[in-house]
Protein backbone atom coordinates (compact mmCIF):
# COMPACT_ATOMS: atom_id res chain seq x y z
CA UNK A 1 0.00 0.00 0.00
CA UNK A 2 0.75 3.66 -0.69
CA UNK A 3 1.33 5.50 2.25
CA UNK A 4 1.25 9.33 3.79
CA UNK A 5 2.73 9.91 7.32
CA UNK A 6 2.18 13.75 8.17
CA UNK A 7 4.41 14.66 11.03
CA UNK A 8 6.88 13.00 12.54
CA UNK A 9 7.04 13.52 16.40
CA UNK A 10 6.81 10.33 18.29
CA UNK A 11 3.84 9.03 17.18
CA UNK A 12 4.63 9.42 13.60
CA UNK A 13 8.07 7.50 14.20
CA UNK A 14 6.35 4.56 16.09
CA UNK A 15 3.73 4.23 13.06
CA UNK A 16 6.47 4.38 10.68
CA UNK A 17 8.60 1.58 12.63
CA UNK A 18 5.44 -0.94 12.97
CA UNK A 19 4.36 -0.69 9.56
CA UNK A 20 7.98 -1.24 8.38
CA UNK A 21 8.02 -4.49 9.86
CA UNK A 22 5.53 -5.41 7.55
CA UNK A 23 8.02 -5.21 4.44
CA UNK A 24 4.95 -4.26 2.21
CA UNK A 25 4.73 -0.60 2.43
CA UNK A 26 5.67 2.03 0.05
CA UNK A 27 5.74 4.92 2.75
CA UNK A 28 6.84 8.51 2.35
CA UNK A 29 7.12 10.77 5.83
CA UNK A 30 5.98 14.52 5.85
CA UNK A 31 7.20 17.14 8.31
CA UNK A 32 8.27 20.94 8.05
CA UNK A 33 11.22 20.14 9.72
CA UNK A 34 14.64 18.87 8.09
CA UNK A 35 15.69 16.72 11.19
CA UNK A 36 13.06 14.74 11.67
CA UNK A 37 12.79 13.71 8.20
CA UNK A 38 16.31 12.98 7.66
CA UNK A 39 16.34 10.87 11.07
CA UNK A 40 13.06 8.47 9.78
CA UNK A 41 14.72 8.39 6.04
CA UNK A 42 18.15 7.15 7.43
CA UNK A 43 16.18 4.74 9.96
CA UNK A 44 14.14 2.93 7.85
CA UNK A 45 13.49 2.80 4.21
CA UNK A 46 10.80 5.29 3.27
CA UNK A 47 11.13 9.17 1.55
CA UNK A 48 11.22 12.41 2.80
CA UNK A 49 9.09 14.98 1.72
CA UNK A 50 10.00 18.97 2.99
CA UNK A 51 7.08 20.92 3.59
CA UNK A 52 2.94 21.31 5.64
CA UNK A 53 0.54 18.57 5.48
CA UNK A 54 -1.71 21.61 4.53
CA UNK A 55 0.08 22.63 1.08
CA UNK A 56 -1.36 20.85 -1.74
CA UNK A 57 1.99 21.43 -3.66
CA UNK A 58 3.91 19.35 -0.32
CA UNK A 59 1.37 16.75 -0.63
CA UNK A 60 1.54 16.16 -4.45
CA UNK A 61 5.34 16.16 -4.17
CA UNK A 62 4.21 13.27 -1.18
CA UNK A 63 2.28 11.36 -3.72
CA UNK A 64 -1.17 11.74 -2.35
CA UNK A 65 -2.86 11.02 -5.73
CA UNK A 66 -1.95 7.62 -5.87
CA UNK A 67 -1.64 6.90 -1.96
CA UNK A 68 -4.15 4.74 -0.30
CA UNK A 69 -3.81 6.03 2.99
CA UNK A 70 -2.83 9.57 4.90
CA UNK A 71 -2.09 9.65 8.39
CA UNK A 72 -2.04 13.37 9.61
CA UNK A 73 -0.37 13.20 13.28
CA UNK A 74 1.34 16.63 13.46
CA UNK A 75 0.97 18.28 16.98
CA UNK A 76 -1.52 20.35 15.74
CA UNK A 77 -5.39 19.11 15.50
CA UNK A 78 -6.31 22.12 13.03
CA UNK A 79 -3.07 21.23 10.59
CA UNK A 80 -3.86 17.43 10.91
CA UNK A 81 -7.88 17.87 9.78
CA UNK A 82 -7.41 20.41 7.02
CA UNK A 83 -4.56 17.50 5.99
CA UNK A 84 -6.75 15.22 5.72
CA UNK A 85 -9.68 17.69 3.57
CA UNK A 86 -7.02 18.56 0.99
CA UNK A 87 -5.84 14.63 0.67
CA UNK A 88 -9.65 13.65 0.84
CA UNK A 89 -10.49 16.39 -2.28
CA UNK A 90 -6.98 15.76 -4.22
CA UNK A 91 -6.82 12.08 -4.28
CA UNK A 92 -8.71 9.26 -3.42
CA UNK A 93 -6.62 8.08 -0.34
CA UNK A 94 -8.55 7.26 3.00
CA UNK A 95 -7.78 9.46 5.57
CA UNK A 96 -6.82 9.27 9.34
CA UNK A 97 -6.65 12.63 12.08
CA UNK A 98 -5.25 12.45 15.44
CA UNK A 99 -7.69 14.79 17.29
CA UNK A 100 -6.45 15.33 20.50
CA UNK A 101 -8.47 18.72 21.72
CA UNK A 102 -11.87 17.39 23.69
CA UNK A 103 -13.71 20.39 22.26
CA UNK A 104 -13.23 18.90 19.05
CA UNK A 105 -14.33 14.96 19.93
CA UNK A 106 -17.75 16.22 21.10
CA UNK A 107 -18.31 17.46 17.08
CA UNK A 108 -16.27 15.38 14.98
CA UNK A 109 -18.69 12.90 14.15
CA UNK A 110 -20.82 15.57 12.77
CA UNK A 111 -18.13 16.41 9.72
CA UNK A 112 -16.83 13.26 9.92
CA UNK A 113 -17.96 12.43 6.32
CA UNK A 114 -17.68 15.83 4.90
CA UNK A 115 -14.01 16.11 5.96
CA UNK A 116 -13.32 12.21 4.39
CA UNK A 117 -12.07 11.02 7.52
CA UNK A 118 -12.21 6.84 8.14
CA UNK A 119 -11.05 7.34 11.60
CA UNK A 120 -10.10 9.93 14.13
CA UNK A 121 -7.83 8.55 17.10
CA UNK A 122 -7.85 11.07 20.18
CA UNK A 123 -4.59 9.56 22.40
CA UNK A 124 -5.68 10.34 25.89
CA UNK A 125 -9.41 9.16 25.41
CA UNK A 126 -7.70 5.58 23.93
CA UNK A 127 -5.10 5.74 27.16
CA UNK A 128 -7.95 6.55 29.99
CA UNK A 129 -10.46 3.59 27.83
CA UNK A 130 -6.68 1.34 28.68
CA UNK A 131 -6.43 2.26 31.87
CA UNK A 132 -10.15 1.84 32.96
CA UNK A 133 -9.84 -1.49 31.97
CA UNK A 134 -7.00 -2.18 33.74
CA UNK A 135 -8.28 -0.72 37.01
CA UNK A 136 -11.10 -3.18 37.04
CA UNK A 137 -9.07 -6.38 36.96
CA UNK A 138 -6.10 -5.35 39.49
CA UNK A 139 -4.39 -8.16 39.48
CA UNK A 140 -3.51 -7.99 35.55
CA UNK A 141 -0.36 -6.33 34.68
CA UNK A 142 -2.43 -5.46 31.53
CA UNK A 143 -5.14 -6.65 29.76
CA UNK A 144 -6.57 -6.69 26.08
CA UNK A 145 -9.82 -7.67 25.39
CA UNK A 146 -11.09 -9.29 21.90
CA UNK A 147 -14.45 -10.51 20.53
CA UNK A 148 -16.06 -7.34 21.41
CA UNK A 149 -15.48 -7.77 25.10
CA UNK A 150 -16.16 -11.40 25.38
CA UNK A 151 -12.82 -12.72 26.05
CA UNK A 152 -9.50 -10.84 27.46
CA UNK A 153 -6.11 -11.87 27.58
CA UNK A 154 -4.56 -10.28 31.29
CA UNK A 155 -1.02 -10.60 31.98
CA UNK A 156 0.20 -11.71 35.20
CA UNK A 157 3.13 -12.60 37.04
CA UNK A 158 3.26 -16.17 38.72
CA UNK A 159 3.62 -15.72 42.94
CA UNK A 160 5.90 -18.40 44.53
CA UNK A 161 3.16 -19.89 46.15
CA UNK A 162 0.85 -20.26 43.23
CA UNK A 163 -0.24 -23.96 42.06
CA UNK A 164 1.14 -22.51 38.73
CA UNK A 165 4.53 -22.78 39.47
CA UNK A 166 6.40 -26.08 37.96
CA UNK A 167 2.76 -26.76 36.47
CA UNK A 168 2.52 -28.09 32.54
CA UNK A 169 0.82 -25.70 30.34
CA UNK A 170 -1.46 -28.77 29.09
CA UNK A 171 -2.61 -29.49 32.66
CA UNK A 172 -4.09 -26.29 33.58
CA UNK A 173 -7.62 -27.02 32.32
CA UNK A 174 -7.93 -30.52 33.87
CA UNK A 175 -6.21 -29.53 37.56
CA UNK A 176 -8.14 -26.03 37.94
CA UNK A 177 -11.70 -26.76 35.98
CA UNK A 178 -10.63 -23.41 34.35
CA UNK A 179 -11.32 -23.23 30.14
CA UNK A 180 -8.27 -20.80 29.76
CA UNK A 181 -4.93 -20.65 27.20
CA UNK A 182 -1.84 -20.29 27.98
CA UNK A 183 -0.83 -17.92 25.01
CA UNK A 184 2.71 -16.35 26.10
CA UNK A 185 5.37 -16.76 28.87
CA UNK A 186 8.26 -14.09 29.51
CA UNK A 187 11.02 -15.52 31.52
CA UNK A 188 14.05 -13.46 32.23
CA UNK A 189 15.31 -11.89 28.41
CA UNK A 190 13.13 -14.83 26.82
CA UNK A 191 9.08 -14.76 24.83
CA UNK A 192 7.66 -18.15 24.42
CA UNK A 193 4.70 -19.21 22.57
CA UNK A 194 3.88 -21.89 24.56
CA UNK A 195 2.62 -25.98 23.58
CA UNK A 196 1.23 -27.97 26.55
CA UNK A 197 4.50 -29.60 27.09
CA UNK A 198 5.65 -26.14 28.80
CA UNK A 199 6.41 -26.00 32.44
CA UNK A 200 5.92 -22.65 34.22
CA UNK A 201 7.81 -21.19 36.74
CA UNK A 202 7.09 -18.79 39.92
CA UNK A 203 8.10 -15.39 38.51
CA UNK A 204 7.14 -16.19 34.98
CA UNK A 205 5.01 -13.48 33.02
CA UNK A 206 2.08 -14.91 31.55
CA UNK A 207 -0.10 -14.01 29.18
CA UNK A 208 -3.64 -15.80 29.80
CA UNK A 209 -6.71 -15.82 27.41
CA UNK A 210 -10.00 -16.09 29.23
CA UNK A 211 -13.34 -15.90 28.70
CA UNK A 212 -14.97 -12.89 30.99
CA UNK A 213 -17.03 -15.31 33.02
CA UNK A 214 -14.06 -17.34 33.76
CA UNK A 215 -11.34 -15.14 34.46
CA UNK A 216 -12.21 -14.87 38.45
CA UNK A 217 -12.23 -18.31 39.11
CA UNK A 218 -8.91 -19.27 37.08
CA UNK A 219 -7.13 -15.56 39.37
CA UNK A 220 -8.70 -17.43 42.63
CA UNK A 221 -7.77 -21.17 41.56
CA UNK A 222 -4.17 -20.13 40.47
CA UNK A 223 -3.45 -18.09 44.18
CA UNK A 224 -3.56 -14.71 42.74
CA UNK A 225 -5.15 -12.31 45.14
CA UNK A 226 -8.00 -11.00 43.21
CA UNK A 227 -8.65 -7.31 44.95
CA UNK A 228 -10.85 -4.60 43.85
CA UNK A 229 -10.40 -1.02 42.99
CA UNK A 230 -13.06 1.32 45.38
CA UNK A 231 -11.02 4.50 45.11
CA UNK A 232 -7.95 5.92 43.03
CA UNK A 233 -5.57 8.70 43.23
CA UNK A 234 -4.39 10.48 40.41
CA UNK A 235 -1.57 12.96 40.07
CA UNK A 236 -1.35 15.46 37.23
CA UNK A 237 -5.03 16.81 35.63
CA UNK A 238 -4.39 17.07 32.34
CA UNK A 239 -6.84 15.25 29.40
CA UNK A 240 -6.41 11.98 30.22
CA UNK A 241 -7.18 12.46 33.68
CA UNK A 242 -10.61 13.79 33.03
CA UNK A 243 -11.43 11.14 30.37
CA UNK A 244 -10.40 8.37 32.91
CA UNK A 245 -12.08 10.21 35.98
CA UNK A 246 -15.53 10.50 33.97
CA UNK A 247 -14.84 6.46 33.51
CA UNK A 248 -13.98 5.69 36.83
CA UNK A 249 -17.16 7.51 38.29
CA UNK A 250 -19.18 5.63 36.08
CA UNK A 251 -17.57 2.27 37.44
CA UNK A 252 -18.77 4.04 40.83
CA UNK A 253 -14.86 4.49 41.76
CA UNK A 254 -13.80 7.31 44.28
CA UNK A 255 -11.59 9.48 42.17
CA UNK A 256 -9.37 12.33 43.94
CA UNK A 257 -6.93 14.26 41.53
CA UNK A 258 -4.09 16.18 42.79
CA UNK A 259 -2.80 18.95 40.36
CA UNK A 260 -0.37 21.58 40.82
CA UNK A 261 -2.05 24.50 38.45
CA UNK A 262 -4.38 26.30 40.30
CA UNK A 263 -6.52 27.66 37.15
CA UNK A 264 -6.58 23.79 36.04
CA UNK A 265 -8.46 22.82 39.36
CA UNK A 266 -11.04 25.11 38.81
CA UNK A 267 -11.43 23.69 35.24
CA UNK A 268 -11.14 20.13 36.75
CA UNK A 269 -14.11 21.14 39.13
CA UNK A 270 -16.41 21.98 36.69
CA UNK A 271 -15.54 19.23 34.76
CA UNK A 272 -16.06 16.90 36.74
CA UNK A 273 -18.48 17.47 39.82
CA UNK A 274 -18.60 13.82 41.14
CA UNK A 275 -14.22 13.84 41.77
CA UNK A 276 -12.47 15.26 44.89
CA UNK A 277 -9.93 17.99 43.26
CA UNK A 278 -7.00 18.88 45.26
CA UNK A 279 -4.89 22.13 44.38
CA UNK A 280 -1.62 20.46 45.71
CA UNK A 281 2.12 19.36 44.62
CA UNK A 282 1.77 15.46 43.75
CA UNK A 283 4.89 14.92 43.50
CA UNK A 284 5.41 15.99 47.10
CA UNK A 285 5.34 12.53 49.26
CA UNK A 286 4.18 14.02 52.52
CA UNK A 287 1.04 15.50 50.52
CA UNK A 288 0.58 12.15 49.11
CA UNK A 289 0.63 10.73 52.64
CA UNK A 290 -1.79 13.46 53.78
CA UNK A 291 -4.09 12.66 51.38
CA UNK A 292 -4.16 8.73 51.76
CA UNK A 293 -1.92 6.88 49.67
CA UNK A 294 -1.40 4.60 51.69
CA UNK A 295 -5.01 3.23 51.76
CA UNK A 296 -5.58 3.78 47.95
CA UNK A 297 -6.52 0.57 46.37
CA UNK A 298 -4.91 2.38 43.10
CA UNK A 299 -2.58 4.83 42.32
CA UNK A 300 -2.05 6.51 38.78
CA UNK A 301 0.53 9.13 37.54
CA UNK A 302 -0.45 10.96 34.80
CA UNK A 303 2.29 14.15 34.97
CA UNK A 304 3.74 15.46 31.61
CA UNK A 305 7.06 14.50 33.03
CA UNK A 306 8.36 10.62 32.79
CA UNK A 307 10.80 10.86 35.75
CA UNK A 308 8.04 12.43 37.85
CA UNK A 309 5.98 9.40 36.77
CA UNK A 310 8.15 6.99 37.54
CA UNK A 311 9.10 8.41 41.15
CA UNK A 312 5.51 8.64 42.03
CA UNK A 313 5.19 5.22 41.56
CA UNK A 314 8.42 3.47 42.85
CA UNK A 315 7.25 5.61 45.64
CA UNK A 316 3.91 4.41 46.08
CA UNK A 317 5.28 1.10 45.25
CA UNK A 318 6.74 1.18 49.18
CA UNK A 319 3.42 2.73 50.80
CA UNK A 320 0.89 0.56 49.13
CA UNK A 321 -0.47 -2.44 47.91
CA UNK A 322 -2.80 -0.66 45.15
CA UNK A 323 -2.81 -1.14 41.55
CA UNK A 324 -0.11 1.10 40.21
CA UNK A 325 -0.71 2.78 36.76
CA UNK A 326 2.15 4.88 35.56
CA UNK A 327 2.10 7.13 32.17
CA UNK A 328 5.34 7.18 30.16
CA UNK A 329 5.78 9.27 26.59
CA UNK A 330 9.35 8.48 25.99
CA UNK A 331 9.18 5.18 24.10
CA UNK A 332 12.98 5.10 23.81
CA UNK A 333 13.37 3.95 27.42
CA UNK A 334 11.21 1.29 26.63
CA UNK A 335 13.97 -1.19 28.10
CA UNK A 336 14.93 0.46 31.15
CA UNK A 337 10.95 0.79 32.27
CA UNK A 338 10.60 -3.08 31.81
CA UNK A 339 12.84 -3.68 34.56
CA UNK A 340 11.54 -1.31 37.04
CA UNK A 341 8.29 -2.30 38.92
CA UNK A 342 6.17 0.35 37.63
CA UNK A 343 2.80 -1.79 37.99
CA UNK A 344 1.04 -1.24 34.83
CA UNK A 345 2.93 0.94 32.35
CA UNK A 346 1.05 3.17 29.78
CA UNK A 347 2.17 4.76 26.63
CA UNK A 348 -0.22 7.09 25.08
CA UNK A 349 2.19 7.20 21.87
CA UNK A 350 1.91 3.22 21.25
CA UNK A 351 -1.45 3.22 21.74
CA UNK A 352 -2.56 5.85 19.21
CA UNK A 353 0.09 3.86 16.68
CA UNK A 354 -1.04 0.26 17.58
CA UNK A 355 -4.43 1.33 16.55
CA UNK A 356 -3.52 3.47 13.90
CA UNK A 357 -1.65 0.17 12.23
CA UNK A 358 -4.59 -2.11 13.11
CA UNK A 359 -6.86 0.05 10.80
CA UNK A 360 -4.16 -0.15 8.51
CA UNK A 361 -3.93 -3.88 8.13
CA UNK A 362 -7.86 -4.29 7.93
CA UNK A 363 -8.12 -2.46 4.67
CA UNK A 364 -5.69 -4.51 2.72
CA UNK A 365 -7.30 -7.33 0.36
CA UNK A 366 -6.58 -10.23 2.16
CA UNK A 367 -7.81 -13.43 0.54
CA UNK A 368 -9.75 -15.57 3.60
CA UNK A 369 -9.67 -12.72 6.36
CA UNK A 370 -9.92 -9.06 8.02
CA UNK A 371 -7.97 -8.07 10.60
CA UNK A 372 -10.70 -6.63 12.69
CA UNK A 373 -8.24 -6.15 16.27
CA UNK A 374 -4.57 -5.99 17.29
CA UNK A 375 -2.84 -5.55 20.14
CA UNK A 376 1.09 -5.78 20.70
CA UNK A 377 1.61 -8.59 23.67
CA UNK A 378 4.37 -9.88 25.81
CA UNK A 379 6.50 -6.38 26.04
CA UNK A 380 6.09 -5.97 22.42
CA UNK A 381 7.01 -9.10 21.45
CA UNK A 382 4.21 -10.37 20.01
CA UNK A 383 0.68 -9.75 18.17
CA UNK A 384 -2.31 -10.69 19.22
CA UNK A 385 -4.87 -10.55 16.20
CA UNK A 386 -8.44 -10.78 15.68
CA UNK A 387 -9.57 -12.00 12.50
CA UNK A 388 -12.65 -12.69 10.72
CA UNK A 389 -12.55 -15.80 8.76
CA UNK A 390 -13.97 -15.32 5.33
CA UNK A 391 -16.13 -17.76 3.17
CA UNK A 392 -13.09 -18.87 0.78
CA UNK A 393 -10.83 -18.89 3.25
CA UNK A 394 -8.37 -21.87 2.23
CA UNK A 395 -8.20 -22.86 6.32
CA UNK A 396 -11.68 -22.68 7.01
CA UNK A 397 -13.49 -26.59 8.16
CA UNK A 398 -10.19 -28.06 8.40
CA UNK A 399 -9.37 -29.41 11.89
CA UNK A 400 -6.60 -26.92 13.47
CA UNK A 401 -4.46 -30.57 13.95
CA UNK A 402 -4.23 -30.83 10.23
CA UNK A 403 -3.36 -26.99 9.47
CA UNK A 404 0.67 -26.71 9.13
CA UNK A 405 0.49 -24.13 11.42
CA UNK A 406 4.09 -22.42 12.77
CA UNK A 407 5.70 -23.12 15.80
CA UNK A 408 6.07 -19.14 16.06
CA UNK A 409 1.71 -18.66 16.30
CA UNK A 410 -0.93 -20.19 18.29
CA UNK A 411 -4.37 -20.00 17.59
CA UNK A 412 -5.87 -18.92 20.93
CA UNK A 413 -9.38 -18.39 20.55
CA UNK A 414 -12.49 -18.89 18.49
CA UNK A 415 -15.77 -16.83 18.51
CA UNK A 416 -18.89 -18.19 16.70
CA UNK A 417 -22.24 -16.58 17.22
CA UNK A 418 -21.64 -15.50 20.49
CA UNK A 419 -19.89 -18.38 21.68
CA UNK A 420 -16.11 -18.38 23.36
CA UNK A 421 -14.39 -21.71 22.03
CA UNK A 422 -11.06 -22.27 23.71
CA UNK A 423 -9.98 -24.62 20.75
CA UNK A 424 -8.09 -28.16 20.57
CA UNK A 425 -6.17 -29.88 18.01
CA UNK A 426 -10.26 -31.10 16.85
CA UNK A 427 -11.46 -27.85 16.57
CA UNK A 428 -12.25 -26.17 12.87
CA UNK A 429 -12.27 -22.37 11.70
CA UNK A 430 -15.89 -22.23 9.92
CA UNK A 431 -16.50 -18.73 7.85
CA UNK A 432 -17.73 -15.35 9.18
CA UNK A 433 -15.86 -16.65 12.91
CA UNK A 434 -13.53 -14.14 14.84
CA UNK A 435 -10.33 -16.02 15.36
CA UNK A 436 -7.45 -14.84 17.83
CA UNK A 437 -4.34 -15.80 16.77
CA UNK A 438 -0.98 -15.03 19.10
CA UNK A 439 2.25 -14.99 16.87
CA UNK A 440 6.00 -13.33 17.38
CA UNK A 441 5.96 -13.19 13.72
CA UNK A 442 5.99 -9.93 11.82
CA UNK A 443 3.90 -8.61 9.36
CA UNK A 444 0.56 -11.22 9.49
CA UNK A 445 -2.09 -9.98 7.83
CA UNK A 446 -4.13 -12.98 6.73
CA UNK A 447 -4.99 -15.83 8.95
CA UNK A 448 -2.95 -18.45 5.75
CA UNK A 449 0.33 -16.16 6.88
CA UNK A 450 0.36 -18.37 10.18
CA UNK A 451 0.85 -21.11 8.06
CA UNK A 452 4.54 -22.53 7.23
Amino acid sequence: MNIIVVGCGNVGKKIVEMLCLEKEHNITVVDTRTLPINTLVNQFDVMGVLGSGTSLDTLTDAGVRDADILIAVTASDEINLLTCLIARKSGHCQTIARVRNPEYGKEIHLFKEDLGLAMVINPERAAAAVIARNLRFPAAINIDTFAKGRVEILKFQIPEDSVLNNMKVANIVGKLGCDVLVCGVERENETFIPHGDFTLLANDYISVLAPLKTEAVFFKKAGIKLGKVKNTIIVGGGETAVYLAKLLNESGIDVKIIERDKKRCDELCELLPKTTIIHADGTDNRQLLEEGIENTSSFVSLTNIDEENILLSMFARTVTDGKLITKINRIAYDDVINKLDLGTTICPKNITAENIVQFVRSKRNSMGSNIETMHRILNGNAEALEFRIKENSPVANIPLHSLNISKSALVACIHRNGKIIIPRGSDAMMSNDTVVVVTTATGVNDITDILD
